[in-house]
């Protein structure tokens, strides 16, 4: 039933908030804009070869490297966006394409025909697939010279979820960031070595709702769990916030959230 629900949740946000790949010119313009240097690599999870978007800071020393990990969406123009602003704070940031191969002819996130179809290919991925896809990426970060050592990793929506799970499989992860993502298992919290920061909406009880058990299962595993709650804002506030029609609520909540997220990124 949850994952009925999850789905259903999903796709009347598709709906509403315009998240394809096909109408996100806005994204797509911010990204041509970007000063940045943007590559795209193909790392590899085993045989398995996985497709990830490389954004590059500009800085003159060796920096952190950052995790993005996309909406159920998949790597859509948005979530490309999302991570050249994480750059653009001074870490190389990396989202990788979990769907890379699950799209017709072995294509990616691009190569669905549909938004549902996008959907219902993600919520089919092994999650020790994903596990393993996340881990290849981040040790492919610790391998290129302008990395530092230092990783985190920062997700939304379906990715918010990945992000707090991902950060119960890498102990060596400096601070996780989860946007309105759904908690791990409880045993598996214990299994977290990093801060995990938490960017929530208020009109989002589904995801919401979770925070006051994640905050004492987190608390009683001796873990650091330090979630916002934005008011006004609606699942999905970062992308939703930024698309030209945005509500108050979604902008506002969207602003507040990249100032406190840029700040804890200068932290890494």
């Amino acid at each position: 039933m949850k994952t009925k629900f999850f789905l259903a949740t999903a796709l009347i946000a598709a709906v509403l908030t315009g998240h394809g790949q096909g109408n996100q010119d806005w994204a797509k313009s911010r990204l041509e804009k970007s000063s940045r240097h943007q590559e795209w690599v193909e790392v590899k999870n085993g045989a398995r070869p996985v497709n990830c978007f490389v954004v590059y800071p500009e800085v003159k020393n060796p920096a952190p490297a950052v995790i993005v990990i996309h909406e159920i969406f998949g790597l859509t123009p948005w979530a490309r966006s999302a991570a050249d602003e994480v750059a653009a704070e001074g870490v190389i940031a990396i989202a990788p394409d979990l769907l890379s191969g699950a799209g017709p002819n072995g294509g990616g996130s691009s190569s669905f025909a549909s938004t549902d179809d996008a959907i219902a290919a993600i919520q089919k991925l092994p999650p020790a697939q994903i596990t393993g896809d996340l881990n290849a990426v981040a040790d492919y970060a610790k391998t290129l010279s302008s990395c530092n050592g230092t990783l985190g990793v920062a997700g939304f929506c379906w990715g918010g979820g990945q992000t707090f799970r991902f950060a119960c499989h890498r102990p060596e992860l400096k601070s996780a960031f989860v946007f309105y993502g759904p908690p791990p298992a409880t045993d598996e919290m214990l299994k977290i070595k990093c801060p995990v920061y938490g960017f929530y909406a208020e009109n989002d009880s589904r995801i919401s709702s979770t925070i006051p058990a994640t905050k004492e299962n987190m608390k009683a595993a001796g873990k650091i769990y330090d979630p916002v709650i934005y008011p006004g804002a609606g699942h999905g506030f970062m992308r939703a916030g930024e698309q030209p029609d945005a509500k108050s609520g979604n902008k506002k909540a969207r602003d507040a959230a990249w100032k406190r997220f840029r700040a804890l990124l200068r932290k890494l």
